[in-house]
């Protein structure tokens, strides 16, 4: 197991810990966080990305930050499994592409900005995966209006023939 002392002595005092039920996550600044997540799976062994994915704490109470990008991985040898996050806040909600370290990460980064509208730069072919190109809004930020902006009549009627 992956202690949080060595993971502090390594980059940094900024680095907390939460444990709940044994499952365990490490609060990383954004700062440091691909260098945090390289050093996890070169010398932890944390070979695979399970998921990467976003929340937004708009309105809530005792939020301190719009955003969290989550990343949870597996050490495939010990069964180990890691919750790392990490804390964005408008007006530019930017991190570095993971892609290099886990190509499992290239939809879940698309997936990521196109729903919730943060950059992750050095991504191969960082574009919109669910919603169309000229889309401008992100539909899993809370204050998109829960009916939407009216922006059906922008997508393409597809009709199916009865058989």
């Amino acid at each position: 197991m992956v202690e949080l002392s060595v993971l502090q002595e390594r980059f940094g005092s900024g680095i907390t810990e939460h444990v709940f039920r044994d499952n365990r996550r490490v609060d990383v600044p954004a700062a440091v966080l691909f260098d945090v997540l390289s050093g996890l799976k070169t010398d932890f062994g944390f070979s695979v990305l399970i998921d990467l994915t976003a929340v937004d704490w708009l309105e809530y109470e005792g939020a301190t930050d719009r955003f969290t990008v989550v990343y949870l991985l597996l050490n495939m040898d010990s069964g180990e499994r890691l919750t790392v996050q990490t804390a964005l806040n408008l007006p530019n909600p930017t991190l570095t592409s993971v892609y290099s370290l886990w190509k499992a990460a290239d939809w879940m980064e698309r997936e990521v900005f196109d729903m919730f509208g943060i950059t992750f730069t050095g991504h191969p072919d960082l574009r919109r995966i669910l919603m169309p190109e000229e889309f401008d809004a992100f539909p899993l930020r809370k204050d998109y209006p829960l009916k939407g902006r009216g922006e059906r009549h922008n997508f393409p009627v597809i009709t199916r023939s009865g058989s």
